[in-house]
Parts: structure tokens; C-alpha cells; sequence
């Protein structure tokens, strides 16, 4: 038996599932046929969401008994390369516009969002206190005091 219970309270609830599903890809079966049979997705799914919802390492997945971590990790990247987290949310959003409404005359786009490019001005003037200038000042300092003492 895992540490987690089946009356929590924190798994996918039937309504979002439903939403959710139908993003999945399909299954690819084997062509043998002959390797375990996959852990059903919903499981998969509450397995993903208990890890990104606690910030727990996927190997803890081993010890709640929901499912193993790597059965949990190949499916949340499989899902994660087949874009069904991003549709899911753009979907979540869509819905939430429509009932509640979003305002977005607030957004902006931030130039600091973006890349910034690599290298620079090439002719730039050295920044003050750099480590050319500093050993310019140390020579001329050095010169000074010793033709000063004789």
C-alpha cells in the first residue's frame, strides 16, 4: 500500500478528465504484442500531476503506489513532445475567456522578454575601471614613484 489514498482529494476530477482525454495521442501498440500492458493514463495523468503539484522528485512516485516514476516520466514526456500540456492550457483559457471573460488590453509585449543578441557592439569603449585601465593606471603609478625618488 502507497502513502497515498484514494480519498485524498487531489486527483483529476471526472469533469476535467473529460476535457483532457481527447487531447491524449493515441496509443501505439506494439507489434509484437507482448510487453506489459500500459498503466492506464488517467493513473499516469494523476501520477504527472501529484509530481508538478508538489515538487517532489519522480523517484517518490515509487513509494505512494500510484504508479513506477519511469512509467510516469515517459508518459509525461511523450504527452509533453505531443504539445497536450500547451493545448490543454490554451484550451483551459479559451474556456475561462468565455465564461468569465479576460481583459486583455492590459498585456504587453517587453523587449526584455526576448533574446538578447550575442557579442555586442565590437568597437565599444571598455567599461570604466576595466582591467586594461587599471593596469595603465598601476604603470604610469609605478613610473611616477620610482623617478620621483631618485
Amino acid at each position: 500500500m502507497g502513502l497515498v489514498c484514494k480519498d485524498d482529494g487531489w486527483r483529476l476530477p471526472d469533469e476535467l478528465w473529460a476535457k483532457m482525454e481527447p487531447l491524449l495521442p493515441a496509443r501505439k501498440a506494439h507489434p509484437l504484442g507482448c510487453h506489459r500492458p500500459r498503466v492506464p493514463d488517467r493513473i499516469a495523468m494523476n501520477a504527472i500531476l501529484l509530481v508538478l503539484r508538489t515538487g517532489m522528485q519522480w523517484n517518490a512516485l515509487n513509494g505512494s503506489g500510484i504508479c513506477s516514476s519511469s512509467s510516469a516520466y515517459r508518459r509525461f514526456a511523450e504527452w509533453r513532445d505531443a504539445g497536450v500540456f500547451g493545448r490543454f492550457w490554451h484550451e483551459g483559457l479559451l474556456e475561462y475567456d468565455r465564461l468569465e471573460g479576460i481583459d486583455w488590453s492590459w498585456l504587453s509585449l517587453d523587449g526584455a522578454m526576448t533574446k538578447a543578441p550575442l557579442g555586442g557592439e565590437k568597437n565599444r569603449p571598455q567599461p570604466y575601471g576595466s582591467r586594461q585601465r587599471r593596469r595603465q593606471a598601476q604603470s604610469v603609478d609605478r613610473g611616477e614613484r620610482h623617478s620621483a625618488g631618485h
